[in-house]
């Protein structure tokens, strides 16, 4: 049997990634977000792709700091039904 916490640490499961392929919807709007993202480069200047890049930048760390709030919750809250579900 498999232990989940050991296969967490050696790193064989990786909810950030594991969670996002299995979307068919995911993946089809992150093909038009690289696309519209392409689009838009094209039409900048080189002071607009500098200060898109920082958003870009920026965004991507927000992305990273919700999505470790989201699963640390989700962690939480199932922890919690579990107990309750164990309890009764």
């Amino acid at each position: 049997m498999r232990s989940i916490i050991n296969e967490l640490w050696h790193g064989n499961i990786c909810p950030q990634t594991d969670s996002c392929n299995n979307s068919p919807e995911m993946k089809e709007l992150m093909e038009y977000m690289a696309r519209h993202h392409d689009d838009l480069l094209k039409t900048m200047t080189d002071k607009q792709k500098e200060i898109f890049e920082k958003f870009d930048d920026c965004w991507s760390e927000y992305a990273s700091y919700a999505e470790e709030a989201i699963f640390s919750y989700a962690f939480k809250l199932g922890i919690q039904i579990a107990i309750e579900t164990l309890s009764e």
